[in-house]
């Protein structure tokens, strides 16, 4: 039976296979699935904001692109992952609300995107798919069986990628 591990918001967990990793109403914020296919491990991190730099109460490493990532990929490797086997697969980062002026400071979700990819990049994990933008939430299921992401969006049907 494949038991199914939720992740809150701002928050990170890893499964070995058959598990099921989900997390619910993803927004602004991402959701990073890392996968390992020959070990079958899989993690998933839910970030709220792009950078953990610019706050002063950041104990919570899994609340930000720039320290989650990090974290999960070290967890992933002591449960037995190859950081060079690790791909990504990504969604989120919507615009849920819309703002009058132009200011990217608003741009939350377009903003953890971009902080996102820049850390997988920087660590060389390659995002093999994603769906990010609109401005609809998202909800996610990550299968350590075969490294699948469903995500399912109310009015934008369910999709695997």
């Amino acid at each position: 039976m494949q038991e199914i591990i939720k992740v809150g918001m701002a928050d990170l967990n890893i499964v070995k296979s058959p598990s099921i990793l989900t997390t619910l109403g993803l927004g602004s914020c991402i959701g990073i699935a890392l996968y390992d296919r020959q070990t079958k491990i899989a993690g998933l991190a839910h970030i709220m904001l792009p950078d953990s730099t610019q706050i002063k109460n950041n104990s919570n490493k899994a609340k930000f692109a720039d320290t989650g990532i990090e974290l999960l990929i070290e967890q992933m490797i002591q449960k037995g992952c190859s950081k060079s086997r690790l791909v990504a697969k990504i969604a989120g980062g919507s615009q849920m609300f819309s703002f009058g002026n132009n200011s990217d400071i608003m741009k939350i979700g377009y903003r953890n995107a971009v902080a996102t990819k820049e850390v997988l990049s920087r660590n060389n994990i390659s995002i093999i798919s994603e769906d990010t933008g609109g401005n609809y939430g998202r909800t996610i299921e990550l299968y350590s069986d075969t490294g699948k992401l469903k995500v399912k969006t109310i009015g934008h049907g369910v999709k695997d990628i």
